[in-house]
């Protein structure tokens, strides 16, 4: 297919929308468009710094310090996490090729597999998520900056403060926001100048945990027995910390890969972002664990305070920096998600609006307690919709349009754009997945017990249950109703 032969695109208003940035000026991060090649990079270090500083947070060492407050010991929670996240990101690194492949988002992609009115399901589903990622970031870095105020004698204690804690959340939001605000350049950028020097700062905090603070390598955990019950926990903190960590970055993969040039070889993409995502995991995750071996406690903040004396100071400083890195993206993400909503307000309102929304979330998490249990029916609840959402995904792209490229068609209008409005049959699977997902899930929360998991002894095989059965029904049923056929009719 030549460029002349490519079909015309149509805004919402049946104008044309450019799927060639020059045409908007080079803006096309502002507007629904293809990135086109010239405005793409060969270099893999925006793609690398970008994965791993969204890593290099806080949050993560409360992922290795929960499988220890869970009962597992030391070794056994390193093991789920580094075989979950090495399997989880490897998947996740296959979504990252989808977007060099194509120029486009996923929630954009998303169209050609659930119809354009039915892709608003999923793309809702994922701007209330990255709202949620948000305020969970930014709420865990609070205690952050209180222990350092109580380090330096400004305050007495960690706990308590709203006032306070609800200013320090609204100013790293404020930052968050600004940042995200011009878009994956100045998201790179930030990322490649600021990574670093944290990531010095974490090498010596781990230095100083693992060589002078007497771990107790051997820790055994508090579960006992070798039969169901660890199975069960070990499944259960798989999915919340291993596998499902892996799954939760799938919707985001192709925002921030779509500016890579074709040129570059998939191999190298794609060992570039899912080791920019598994090794700070691993290390904070680890680094995590052996911390909550000597106390038993998951709180960020109290870790540090408790573990690292003088040093915490430093160390305060810069790891708010993990928050930040990572928030950065989930805000620029939640607007490409709102404008698949065929809704035509500026990317830059929407940017925003979500800021201001996700501190009234971090607002909220300030009145809550037992950070454990909310991570994991947090963690556990995100993994199942991606994983059903990730097994359409992956049949339609690399199995029913393995070879297809260009998909700028999805930019026009309603009805113009060669799509059904609703394609039932990813939305039956999509559902059906969702359903088989909550019956194999054991989490912390009762809601999260699902009857087939309860029957089995409270394993949890929530996102292989998911994945499976959504990925499964689509490929049957596209292939009962003729998609693939359909679909090279419209090419």
């Amino acid at each position: 297919m030549t460029a002349s032969d490519m079909p015309t695109a149509l805004d919402v208003e049946g104008g044309p929308v450019s799927t060639d940035a020059s045409d908007d000026g080079g803006n096309y991060e502002d507007f629904l468009s293809v990135v086109p090649e010239k405005a793409k990079t060969t270099s893999l270090w925006g793609q690398f710094w970008v994965w791993f500083g969204a890593n290099v947070a806080p949050i993560n060492w409360l992922l290795g310090a929960l499988g220890v407050q869970m009962g597992l010991g030391l070794w056994e929670t390193f093991a789920v996490i580094l075989v979950g996240n090495v399997i989880g990101m490897s998947i996740f690194g296959l979504m990252v090729l989808l977007g060099q492949r194509t120029g486009l988002t996923a929630m954009l992609l998303g169209r050609r597999v659930f119809g354009r009115y039915g892709n608003y399901v999923p793309a809702t589903i994922q701007a209330v998520v990255v709202v949620g990622w948000c305020a969970v970031n930014t709420w865990v870095v609070l205690d952050l900056v209180t222990a350092l105020l109580m380090k330096i004698g400004l305050v007495n204690s960690i706990q308590g403060h709203f006032l306070l804690k609800a200013c320090i959340g609204a100013v790293v939001m404020i930052v968050q926001v600004v940042v995200s605000l011009f878009g994956y350049r100045a998201i790179s950028t930030f990322e490649k100048w600021t990574v670093p020097p944290t990531v010095a700062i974490l090498l010596l905090m781990t230095v100083a945990a693992w060589g002078f603070m007497h771990i107790d390598w051997g820790y055994a955990g508090t579960l006992t027995g070798t039969g169901t019950n660890r199975i069960a926990a070990i499944s259960s903190i798989m999915t919340a910390i291993g596998i499902g960590w892996g799954f939760t970055w799938l919707t985001y993969a192709c925002d921030y890969s779509r500016f890579v040039s074709r040129s570059v070889p998939h191999r190298k993409l794609f060992a570039v972002s899912a080791l920019g995502q598994v090794i700070p995991v691993v290390w904070l995750g680890l680094l995590g664990a052996t911390l909550a071996t000597k106390s038993g406690g998951i709180d960020p903040g109290q870790l540090i305070v408790d573990n690292f004396g003088v040093l915490a100071i430093p160390v305060l400083l810069l790891v708010v920096h993990g928050p930040i890195a990572t928030n950065i993206l989930n805000i620029y993400s939640f607007t490409l998600s709102v404008q698949c909503l065929d809704l035509k307000i500026n990317r830059r309102i929407i940017n925003v609006f979500v800021g201001f929304v996700a501190w009234l979330g971090v607002c909220l998490f300030l009145g809550l307690s037992n950070i454990g249990t909310i991570l994991d029916g947090w963690l556990s609840s995100v993994a199942g919709w991606t994983a059903v959402w990730g097994g359409i995904m992956f049949v339609h792209f690399h199995v029913i349009e393995p070879r297809r490229d260009d998909f700028s068609s999805i930019l026009a209008a309603p009805g113009r754009d060669g799509i059904p409005l609703v394609r039932w049959q990813a939305m039956v699977s999509f559902f059906a997945g969702l359903v088989m997902t909550w019956m194999f899930s054991y989490g912390s929360l009762p809601a999260f017990h699902g009857p087939a998991s309860m029957a089995i002894g409270g394993i949890d095989l929530s996102w292989l249950a998911g994945i499976v059965t959504s990925g499964a029904l689509y490929y049957v049923l596209a292939a009962a109703t003729h998609i693939a056929d359909s679909n090279r009719s419209l090419a």
